[in-house]
């Protein structure tokens, strides 16, 4: 009984000395992946700042359960190109900017060890289960800031391949595990796109067409007023005005209208000689037309009270609606 006990116990010694040299021949590797960032349809005119994120998923495997790895996640400039303060989506010489970024308050760019700029990588670090092999999944932030409104209306894109989007890699024992740096025990590399578009939007706004104050309509009595016009930059507008609220009032010939239902007859032209009647383009009117810069774009209404019977003194008021289309 002795003696077969002693067998028994050096075949289980062999068995386990054989499995750790397995493993500690096994071959080290990591690989990784990183979904696609998309911005989906931005309005650059009206909105803020977009934020999206992606996930970044680490496999490895090979090592022993005693090591973990050191994982470095590099991401450079992209296709799209950047600067020291931010990542560029392209579409031909058109640039639309944004930044990638490794906390959920989007304070801490995600960089690369492997760029010119200052900012790291992450550093992250993969266990090892029992088999030798781990994952990890962590979140990539975007964010597609405000402020960029003479961006054309396109869909923008940048790609990540190569060097924009390798994963260097390091198995190690946690507390002699190196910091990231472009030396390190292996390296895979993955692809990614960062994608928007950004949409065709008009804005609008008016000042007040005021005609003052007078005593008898005997004479004409001008005025001018400011349409701003603000569409995204390269989108084609067309601006019409409406015959307005006025008792009886047409768009060749707008009437403000006071107490009892008196009217003031008026007219507004888009030319400062006023003969070209700003109205929506029937009843010999004309509308005006434009293509957005993505700034304002001023517009002037010219406004005529003709001479005309002078009704009861009062306030006489008129709402006319500008309508945009784009």
């Amino acid at each position: 009984m002795m003696r077969r006990s002693r067998y028994l116990c050096g075949w289980i010694f062999a068995f386990l000395a054989s499995l750790i040299a397995t493993n500690a021949l096994a071959q080290h590797a990591c690989s990784w992946s990183v979904d696609n960032v998309a911005f989906g349809v931005a309005d650059v005119l009206g909105g803020g700042a977009v934020d999206v994120t992606s996930t970044v998923n680490i496999d490895c495997s090979g090592g022993l359960a005693s090591l973990v790895v050191r994982a470095c996640p590099n991401i450079g400039a992209g296709s799209g190109g950047a600067t020291s303060s931010t990542r560029h989506m392209s579409n031909g010489s058109n640039l639309l900017n944004y930044q990638l970024y490794q906390d959920a308050a989007r304070t801490t760019v995600w960089g690369s060890s492997l760029w010119g700029f200052a900012d790291p990588p992450p550093t992250l670090t993969v266990p090892l289960g029992l088999l030798g092999s781990g994952s990890l999944t962590t979140t990539l932030y975007a964010r597609l800031p405000g402020g960029q409104s003479t961006a054309p209306a396109l869909s923008y894109l940048s790609s990540f391949s190569g060097v924009n989007a390798r994963l260097n890699w390091t198995f190690c024992l946690l507390v002699i595990c190196p910091a990231c740096s472009s030396s390190m025990e292996g390296s895979s590399d993955t692809t990614f796109t960062v994608s928007a578009t950004v949409a065709s939007n008009c804005l609008v706004s008016a000042t007040t067409l005021d005609f003052g104050s007078t005593g008898v309509l005997n004479a004409n009595v001008d005025s001018t007023n400011t349409i701003s016009v603000t569409c995204t930059n390269g989108t084609p507008w067309n601006a019409s005005l409406s015959a307005g609220s006025g008792v009886g009032g047409t768009v060749a010939l707008r009437k403000m209208t006071g107490p009892g239902g008196a009217t003031i007859d008026y007219t507004i032209y888009r030319n400062a000689g006023r003969t070209e009647v700003w109205g929506d383009g029937t009843s010999g009117t004309f509308t005006l037309s434009g293509t957005g810069t993505g700034l304002a774009q001023a517009q002037t209404g010219y406004g005529r009270v003709p001479a005309q019977s002078t009704p009861a003194a009062a306030t006489y008021t008129d709402t006319v609606v500008v309508t945009i289309t784009y």
